[in-house]
């Protein structure tokens, strides 16, 4: 986290014009002391003026800051000798601020900046709070890990999330390569959401806040380009029939799948008192398609009892779970696809939580 003079002092100049445009401020840099010991040092000391309120920033600058940043940010700012400055207020300037890093800093009321336009001012006598949008670099990182391959990491952790892992052995649950589960292993300690033991290729991890990660799969969902589907209407088939049907069918010809959305959660944690439809993901083969005519499933564009998520790889199958004679998608999955759903069924995703993932 140790940044170059320059970009320190790019973001302090880009800091201080943020200063400068808000009304009755007055921002000036201060000249720091050259013998300052290791523990009084700091990156700027900007000395502010709010309303005739006269303020000490003492200012840290990094790029990018997660959680875990911020936690080592305190213990600098802790080991700061500033007693001489009576309304001394410690200031953190960073290119991008995770969301979870501005809630930490907001609750140790350590004031922070970020190029995106975020200002949070906790001092006394002069308190400001401005929320932007987060940075647009730091929004596309979060939500790779949302995606793909890395994805079926999160997948993996939140499934095993009582159990200590290393990083071959969640690549080999995930199914993707070390590499990737390495770096994800290493954004996830960056929000704080892992905890360690060991060293070396003997390190293990273990994930402590799986709701947390859960909750921000969640918003990432909402932004998300829903997946493709193709409706069917399979005649003289009832909702909870079909899902048998179904099941037996794809079975007959070794067909990969997992029910999802209400049908699964429904067999997880009854929640509605009947259903209509049955919502599928489905590899795409030969077999697939001999499966389909067999059950005389037509393709419609109103009135489906049956719908099949395009589905690209083995991986979306991940963690699916045979209840009774029919393959389900793992309650997490099945709780993030309901988010996506309409009608109540985000009203049965939280009871799903509730009952079966809790968490």
């Amino acid at each position: 986290m140790t940044e170059s003079p320059p970009v320190e002092r790019a973001l302090i100049e880009q800091f201080l014009e943020s200063l400068r445009e808000l009304p009755d401020v007055h921002a000036e840099l201060d000249a720091l002391e050259s013998g300052a010991s290791a523990d009084d040092r700091v990156d700027a000391q900007i000395h502010l003026n709010v309303a005739g309120k006269s303020i000490v920033l003492l200012v840290e600058a990094k790029k990018t800051v997660y959680p875990r940043d911020v936690r080592q940010v305190l213990w600098q700012f802790k080991s700061l000798q500033h007693g001489r400055y009576a309304d001394a207020q410690n200031f953190l300037i960073a290119e991008s601020l995770s969301p979870g890093a501005k809630e930490l800093l907001r609750a140790e009321r350590i004031g922070y900046y970020d190029n995106g336009g975020s200002l949070f001012l906790p001092a006394s006598g002069a308190y400001v709070y401005i929320d932007k949008p987060t940075p647009k670099t730091l929004e596309k990182s979060v939500r790779s890990l949302f995606s793909g391959r890395r994805a079926q990491v999160l997948h993996a952790l939140l499934v095993n999330h009582e159990e200590w892992f290393g990083v071959t052995e969640v690549a080999e649950q995930a199914q993707v390569a070390p590499s990737t589960a390495s770096d994800v292993l290493g954004e996830l300690e960056r929000f704080d959401w892992l905890v360690s033991r060991g060293q070396g290729p003997s390190k293990e991890r273990h994930l402590r806040e799986p709701g947390a990660l859960l909750d921000a799969w969640a918003k990432q969902i909402a932004t998300q380009r829903a997946p493709t589907l193709r409706r069917y209407f399979v005649p003289g088939a009832k909702a909870e029939t079909l899902i048998e049907w179904l099941g037996q069918v794809l079975d007959a010809h070794q067909v990969g799948y997992a029910v999802s959305y209400e049908a699964a959660a429904q067999r997880y944690a009854p929640f509605l008192s009947g259903i209509s439809q049955v919502r599928t993901r489905l590899l795409a083969s030969a077999g697939a398609d001999t499966a389909m005519a067999e059950l005389d499933a037509r393709i419609v564009n109103e009135g489906a009892n049956l719908v099949v998520i395009e589905t690209k790889s083995a991986g979306e199958l991940l963690f699916r779970q045979q209840v009774g004679s029919v393959w389900l998608a793992s309650p997490i999955q099945v709780y993030l696809d309901l988010l996506r759903g309409e009608g109540r069924a985000k009203e049965m995703a939280q009871h799903l939580r509730r009952e079966r993932i809790r968490f």
